[in-house]
């Protein structure tokens, strides 16, 4: 575990350019799942985005979306 500040990305959602403030390690579990799953990071950002509601900031939607992938399917293995 590293700790760090998070660090602005820049994405697109339907068009819009948008940008998302995470932790390192939260943004390589996130392209990691997206590449797993066989999406761009801005396809999965935009099914994160519809699925959220208002309650919750993108960042926080994909900070629980990650940790939910965890849960579920435990880490990825890194190969070794």
């Amino acid at each position: 575990m590293r700790f760090a500040r998070p660090e602005k990305h820049s994405l697109t959602l339907n068009g819009h350019r948008t940008s998302v403030s995470l932790e390192p390690d939260f943004w390589e579990a996130f392209t990691a799942i997206a590449r797993r799953d066989g999406l761009g990071i801005n396809q999965l950002a935009a099914r994160i985005d519809a699925a959220r509601g208002i309650e919750a900031g993108l960042a926080a939607a994909i900070r629980l979306y990650v940790l939910d992938d965890l849960k579920r399917n435990g880490a990825p293995s890194d190969g070794g």
